[in-house]
């Protein structure tokens, strides 16, 4: 689970400070604030984790298929306020849960800056936990300088010293810090299985199907637009076990409480490759194109919340997109509760003021769940983006209300009985 981050010159932040990470992390705010941002800090390091090319500093993409963003340049992603020295830093803190021994939080820290060829280069990284911290620092004509704790004499220096894909490292380096390698090596594993780990679904999604192929393969990954939702409800039927429709089951049981199904069925045409989904409601039966938009947008959200694996990250921007108020209040118990359930980390990027509300009071009902919760309130001032933690009671009520953002309710309905008594005293005259 992430636990911790802090973005800094980094589009549009100048200083995010640091952004405590909960099971469940909500991000609020105006459009073009900068809380994508923040999402967007994960998913490129995730992309720089799966390069290819391990000795690559930051994978910046342009790759279609197997990137996730394409962030342009250097000058692209550094904050165009930041001063001199012209760099921007990543860091991130993280606690691994499937370990059989008590790890202590995994700190890391990549600073970038711009080279003469023009690429991006790692200018300092630093990896810590615990007491022990390692650092790599960029010298002259791509050589490193490598440095334990707070020994100003470096263990080593030369080009066969840089790090790799931000997260690791070089094997030299690692060599030439004999025991201590393997606690470096370790630390970079653990940060490379939780970027992996990550599952992102980005705010559009496919257009439903009337039927789809399938080859009898479970995908591994869904897709930014939620492509292989399909495949996996398919893969779920053909489980053995108790596995066997694990995620049809639990999509069927999240589409009923947000009252938008009573439960979807999977059904192959004759013996061919292809199958339709069918969506059940009532006494009514029907193909999945068929039906309103809402739950084939719904339906990657939650396939994603049983699809992913446990212990891992589940990313989302706008998942309440298409979906009517209920539904969207129901997102927040599916969030505390899967969470819960399976010790899943979500994400959430949301506008909806029904989901947050319902989340307000999933708090009140179990003050505990401060402890799962975390919400933020993103806004643009001046030069840079700007971090509000949301601070909630244990009855639910928000001390800190940012003012404008859901509207102004109690306002529209005053202005509503002012024309209404406006109206009743001219139809008088």
């Amino acid at each position: 689970m992430f636990t911790s981050l802090r973005l800094r010159n980094f589009k549009a932040w100048i200083d995010s400070g640091p952004v405590n990470l909960k099971p469940v992390t909500m991000l609020l705010g105006t459009n073009s604030s900068g809380k994508s941002t923040i999402i967007q800090s994960l998913l490129l390091l995730k992309q720089t984790a799966m390069s290819p090319d391990r000795t690559i500093h930051l994978n910046l993409g342009g790759d279609e298929v197997n990137d996730l963003f394409n962030f342009g340049d250097f000058d692209d992603v550094l904050n165009q306020y930041a001063e001199a020295p012209r760099s921007f830093s990543l860091d991130i803190s993280l606690r691994r849960d499937d370990r059989k021994a008590d790890v202590e939080e995994i700190s890391l820290r990549c600073t970038y800056g711009k080279i003469s060829s023009g690429s991006v280069a790692i200018q300092q990284m630093e990896m810590s936990t615990g007491n022990k911290s390692f650092r790599a620092i960029r010298r002259e004509k791509g050589a490193y300088s490598i440095f334990v704790g707070e020994e100003v004499q470096p263990r080593d220096k030369g080009r066969g010293l840089a790090p790799e894909r931000s997260i690791s490292f070089s094997a030299d380096a690692l060599s030439m810090l004999e025991k201590e390698g393997d606690l470096v090596e370790d630390m970079s594993l653990d940060i490379r299985r939780e970027l992996e780990d990550i599952s992102y679904l980005g705010p559009l999604r496919r257009k439903p199907e009337r039927d789809y192929s399938w080859n009898k393969s479970r995908p591994g990954d869904l897709g930014a637009d939620g492509k292989a939702a399909i495949d996996a409800l398919l893969a779920s039927s053909l489980m053995r076990g108790d596995d066997r429709d694990y995620i049809l089951n639990g999509v069927s049981k999240w589409l009923s409480r947000m009252k938008l199904a009573d439960r979807i069925e999977v059904r192959q045409q004759g013996r061919s490759n292809r199958y339709e989904l069918i969506v059940h409601r009532g006494e009514v039966s029907c193909n999945l194109r068929d039906v309103g938009i809402g739950v084939s947008q719904i339906l990657p959200v939650l396939v994603v919340s049983y699809f992913a694996k446990p212990g891992s990250v589940v990313i989302l921007e706008e998942p309440e997109i298409h979906l009517h108020p209920l539904a969207q209040s129901t997102l927040a118990e599916l969030f505390t509760e899967v969470s819960k359930e399976r010790n899943l980390q979500f994400i959430v990027e949301t506008h909806s003021e029904h989901l947050f509300r319902r989340m307000q009071t999933i708090i009140a009902r179990d003050p505990k769940k401060l402890e799962d919760v975390s919400m933020y309130f993103i806004e643009r001032e001046d030069k840079s983006a700007k971090l509000r933690e949301l601070e909630v009671d244990e009855v639910g009520r928000l001390k800190n209300w940012p003012e404008g953002f859901f509207g102004d309710a109690i306002g529209e309905t005053r202005e509503q009985a002012r024309i209404a008594i406006e109206r009743k005293k001219g139809s008088r005259k």
